[in-house]
C-alpha cells in the first residue's frame, strides 16, 4: 500500500512539499485511530539510528495511545536493537521490541521522523502488509510515502506534529508522555539554540514543563554526559578537523572524520559520534559543517549543518538523503575521501543554484 490508501482506501492527496498537513490530512489521520479495532496490531517505526526526535516521538505517541486504550502496539527501528545511552532513560522503553519480532502484517503501521522509505531499512515492507501507514514527519525533503501523511516541513520537530495529533485525539499529557516528547523538542531544536525555534516552540515546551518533569535532569542525561572515551575520541576527531575556507561558494567548509577503528580503539558505540557534529559547527570560518562517520568497511553515515548561507538539504538529496536546510545527513560508500570529495561538488552546486 505505499503511497497510496488511507481509510476504508480513501486515495489522500499530497500537500505541496513546503505546506503542512491539511484538514483532510488531519481528519484522514484521526479517522485511522479511532476507528482501529479493539484487538488492533499497531506498529510503531521511527527511522534507522534513531536520534532523540525519532526515538522520543514514538514513544511519546505510543504512550498517548496506551492511555486511551491500544493494547496490541509495538515499537521499533530497523538495525540492531541498541537504544542510545543518552535515551535509556526514556519513559515508554517497554513498548521496543526488536526489528526480528516486529508485527509482520499489522492493521495499522506508523512511521516517525523518516523523509523516506529507504530510512525505514528493513522494515520497509510493512507498508506492504499493513492495513494503513501513517506518517509523522516535518523533513521537507519527505517523499510522502505513507497512505496518510502528516508532513509538516516548518515544525521544528517530529513530536510537534506528534503532540498536535495526540490533543486531537483527546490525549491528556502526563510526565511520561511529555518527557518524551520534550527530549525530542530539545534534542532537534538544540536546547532551543536552532532557527527553528519559535513562540509556538516555547508555548509547547511550557505545556509539557507543566506536567512536572525535570529539564535539568533530562538535560544532563541527554546533553551533558558522555563517557571518558567518547572524550577522548572526539579530541583525536577534532585534531584531525580540516578547514576549507573556499569550499561552498567561498562561505566556508569545515569536515572531520571518526572510523570503526576509532570506535573499537576508545571502546565506544557509533551513537556517541552523533554529538560531535556540535563540536564541529561552532567553527566561526565555515557555514558548512560536516561530520563522516564509519559504519561500514566501506559505507559513511555523513551529517551536514548550515549556518544558514547554504542549503545542506539539497546536498544530502542529491546524494541520497534528506533534511532541512541547516541540518540534514546521507550515507555514502566508498573511501572517506572520496565521500567528501562529491560533497564538494554538491555544495558548489548547491551556491549556484540559490544564485540562480
Amino acid at each position: 500500500m505505499s503511497g497510496s490508501g488511507g481509510p476504508a482506501g480513501a486515495v489522500v492527496e499530497a500537500a505541496p512539499a513546503d505546506s503542512g498537513p491539511t484538514p483532510d490530512d488531519w481528519a484522514a489521520a484521526e479517522s485511522l485511530l479511532r476507528g482501529l479495532p479493539a484487538d488492533a496490531r499497531v506498529l510503531l517505526i521511527c527511522h534507522v539510528n534513531p536520534d532523540g526526535d525519532a526515538l522520543g516521538s514514538m514513544l511519546g505517541f505510543g504512550l498517548g495511545l496506551r492511555s486511551l486504550g491500544v493494547r496490541r502496539m509495538q515499537a521499533t527501528f530497523p538495525g540492531p536493537p541498541e537504544v542510545p545511552e543518552p535515551l535509556r532513560g526514556l519513559p515508554g522503553l517497554d513498548l521496543l521490541v526488536p526489528a526480528t519480532e516486529a508485527y509482520p502484517d499489522p492493521e495499522l503501521v506508523i512511521c516517525f521522523d523518516a523523509a523516506s522509505e529507504s530510512r525505514l531499512g528493513e522494515l520497509v515492507d510493512r507498508l506492504d502488509t499493513a492495513g494503513a501507514a501513517l506518517v509523522l514527519d516535518h523533513h521537507a525533503s519527505n517523499t510522502r510515502f505513507g497512505g496518510v501523511n502528516l508532513v509538516d516541513p516548518r515544525a521544528a520537530a517530529t513530536s510537534v506534529v506528534a503532540e498536535q495529533l495526540l490533543a486531537r485525539l483527546g490525549v491528556v499529557l502526563d510526565a511520561p508522555i511529555a518527557e518524551c516528547l520534550y527530549v525530542a523538542l530539545t534534542t532537534d531544536t538544540g536546547s532551543f539554540r536552532f532557527e527553528a525555534t519559535t513562540p509556538a516552540v516555547h508555548q509547547l515546551a511550557a505545556r509539557l514543563l507543566a506536567t512536572g518533569i525535570r529539564p535539568g535532569d533530562i538535560s544532563r542525561r541527554v546533553f551533558d554526559t558522555r563517557p571518558f572515551g567518547a572524550v577522548r575520541l572526539f579530541g583525536e576527531a577534532l585534531g584531525r578537523a580540516r578547514l576549507e575556507p573556499a569550499a561552498a561558494g567561498g562561505r566556508g567548509f569545515v569536515w572531520t572524520w571518526a572510523g570503526l577503528d576509532d570506535l573499537a580503539r576508545h571502546g565506544q558505540r557509533p551513537y556517541v559520534l552523533e554529538a560531535l557534529i556540535d563540536s564541529v559547527r561552532c567553527t566561526a570560518e565555515a557555514d558548512v559543517s560536516c561530520v563522516v562517520k564509519q559504519t561500514t568497511p566501506a559505507e559513511w553515515a555523513v551529517s551536514l549543518r548550515s549556518k544558514g548561507g547554504v542549503d545542506v538539504s539539497r546536498v544530502a538529496v542529491a546524494l541520497g538523503g534528506g533534511g532541512h536546510r541547516f541540518a540534514a545527513g546521507f550515507t555514502g560508500g566508498g573511501t572517506v575521501e572520496e565521500v567528501v570529495d562529491r560533497i564538494r561538488g554538491q555544495l558548489d552546486a548547491a551556491v549556484i543554484s540559490a544564485a540562480d
